[in-house]
């Protein structure tokens, strides 16, 4: 029997034989086998490193082995991880819209005014207003949170409202 470079994987010396004679070999076959996209020598780097990690626990006669089934797992894991990407990519989120140019620019002038308007309100009128459209709060609720009567949030409410239909000829078309 021919006696085992490694026959002690922690040593460094025979680490690093170990190294220099399955390194090029394993790297070789992994760009064969997938591919330089996926950085082979990275991943026999990586199995190296699990190697050395594991030393205590892998058999001499089996290091050949592990580096080889470690390295490959991590290529497979990473041709994965490359299919998830690539099936993430092809669902793009909608980039157009079917609203005219025209459109899109009275949307956002109105937005403005819009924010505008909601600024000159009472902080009371706004909260309450914002409490009950933006938020779907109830009347009932809204006077709950504001520590108020509901016939004063209902007032607050309809004030705003009744203030931004006068600033917005928008909200007063029907």
């Amino acid at each position: 029997m021919t006696k085992s470079i490694h026959q002690d994987i922690c040593d460094k010396i025979r680490f690093s034989k170990l190294y220099e004679k399955y390194a090029q070999s394993l790297s070789n076959i992994l760009y064969y086998k997938y591919g330089e996209l996926l950085n082979p020598s990275d991943k026999v780097q990586e199995a190296f490193i699990k190697l050395w990690e594991n030393c205590a626990k892998i058999k001499p006669e089996a290091a050949k082995t592990y580096l080889f089934t470690t390295a490959n797992n991590m290529m497979l894991n990473a041709v994965k991880h490359q299919k998830v990407v690539l099936k993430y990519q092809k669902v793009k989120p909608k980039d157009y819209t079917n609203e005219s140019p025209e459109f899109i620019l009275r949307k956002k002038e109105f937005l403005e005014r819009f924010q505008n308007v909601l600024s000159k309100l009472k902080d009371e009128e706004r909260t309450a207003f914002l409490l009950n459209k933006v938020d779907g709060k109830t009347h009932k609720e809204v006077a709950e949170i504001l520590g108020i009567t509901k016939k004063v949030a209902e007032h607050r409410i309809y004030a705003a409202f009744n203030k931004l239909k006068s600033e917005l000829e928008e909200l007063n078309r029907k």
